[in-house]
């Protein structure tokens, strides 16, 4: 056996880690993962591999990752209503490999707006900021000079932190701001919920034409809140319920059916005031299975 067959399980994280950020999906990262390991096992099957093997996955995963991200631009293009990375959940990833380190590059608003970012300039970012790669193995795994490696990671930082400011909270305060938000939308009171809510707050929603939601963000605290109240109110006659969690790194919201069945993943942030800035929330079934048994939300309010 290879040294590459027998390092898989090590490999894995890695590589999903990257892709993931690269992606935002789950499903297609593992697509990404696999095939990289394939193509390697190939490779070392006919003699070729490096001594430095997490080196040589990053560089196969990262080019396999652009030119999938290239291919996914397009079906994007025509996805039904907001495109919303699928979530990572604390505590409900079955698979090791993709319990990957919940940082600033992989909270839902940054994975979002890394959307608009080209392929390499995506790449070469990710590999800069989130694993700390000089621009020499940058430029030799994005196959490009080091001096464009550099205006890549410029332009993409730059675009990032004008689309991108997030209130870095203490884990203990997080939680508290997490549980005063779970409450206050229990409660099911606009009134109430506005005062958490700021006043330039967002709304996405990600239903894939395959679960009701939202078409178009809301924007303001007034609709933001009207809306959440009366999500609070059809819910809880049907036995829906909420359950905190961390959602891609963020505080968050489950939505459980009454069969204890996922019915979505809801990520938040927060300002430095303690008010919630924006919420995203994935409703859409294909983009939940990897965390469990999903209901079908459609049905439960046909039924209602």
């Amino acid at each position: 056996m290879t040294l590459i067959a027998e390092s898989h399980d090590e490999l894995r994280p890695l590589m999903f880690s990257i892709a993931y950020r690269m992606l935002g999906s789950v499903a297609e990262a593992e697509d990404v993962v696999q095939e990289a390991l394939l193509r390697m096992t190939r490779a070392a099957a006919e003699g070729e591999e490096p001594r430095n093997l997490d080196a040589w996955a990053t560089t196969v995963t990262t080019r396999l990752a652009i030119d999938t991200l290239r291919s996914a631009r397009a079906r994007r293009e025509t996805y039904v209503g907001t495109w919303l990375p699928e979530p990572l959940v604390a505590g409900r990833e079955a698979d090791p490999a993709h319990r990957v380190e919940l940082a600033d590059s992989v909270s839902t608003a940054m994975l979002v707006l890394m959307e608009t970012l080209t392929p390499q300039e995506r790449a070469v970012f990710i590999l800069r900021e989130a694993f700390g790669y000089d621009y020499a193995d940058i430029a030799t795994i994005v196959e490009q000079s080091e001096a464009a490696c550099r205006q890549h990671f410029s332009r993409a930082r730059r675009h990032l932190e004008t689309g991108h400011q997030r209130f870095q909270a203490s884990a203990e305060r997080r939680d508290e701001l997490a549980a005063a938000f779970l409450a206050v939308v229990q409660g099911g009171r606009a009134e109430d919920l506005e005062r958490l809510l700021a006043d330039d707050v967002v709304f996405w929603a990600d239903g894939g034409g395959k679960a009701p939601a939202t078409p178009r963000p809301l924007h303001g605290a007034v609709a933001v809140a009207r809306f959440l109240a009366g999500l609070v109110r059809r819910g809880a006659p049907l036995g829906i319920r909420l359950e905190p969690t961390l959602v891609n790194g963020e505080p968050g919201l489950l939505t459980i059916g009454p069969s204890s069945e996922l019915l979505g993943a809801l990520s938040m942030m927060f300002d430095e005031d303690g008010q919630v800035v924006s919420l995203s929330n994935q409703i859409n079934p294909d983009k939940l299975r990897h965390l469990g048994d999903v209901g079908d939300l459609n049905a439960l309010m046909r039924d209602q």
